[in-house]
């Protein structure tokens, strides 16, 4: 009887993608939140969520302490089920050094 070589693959190791990691400088941080008011302007959590991102990339302590929140509550606030009030955005954009920028919308005719 003949053996029959089996032969192993490499499993591939996965880790999870985390952008917070990619957000280096104020110009990428303020690009990344600038493509999701272009893309999804309709999107609140996914605004927040954003906002959230580029805190962790700068330190959400020293984020809540700029915008005068507790670090528990920054998290609360822009986290996926987090619903935070536009005062709160308005405070984590000026900690994170991010303006928002209003524009005349193009007119669906």
């Amino acid at each position: 009887m003949a053996k029959t070589a089996v032969k192993k693959t490499a499993k591939t190791k996965t880790t999870p993608y985390d952008v917070a990691e990619h957000l280096r400088t104020p110009e990428e941080m303020a690009a990344y939140l600038d493509a999701w008011l272009e893309e999804a302007p309709d999107d609140a959590a996914g605004i927040a969520r954003a906002l959230g991102d580029i805190a962790r990339a700068k330190g959400m302590s020293q984020v809540a302490k700029d915008a005068g929140l507790s670090r528990e509550s920054l998290y609360r606030a822009l986290s996926t089920e987090g619903n935070p009030s536009f005062a709160t955005v308005l405070k984590v954009a000026r900690a994170l050094g991010v303006r928002f920028h209003a524009q005349a919308a193009a007119s669906e005719a």
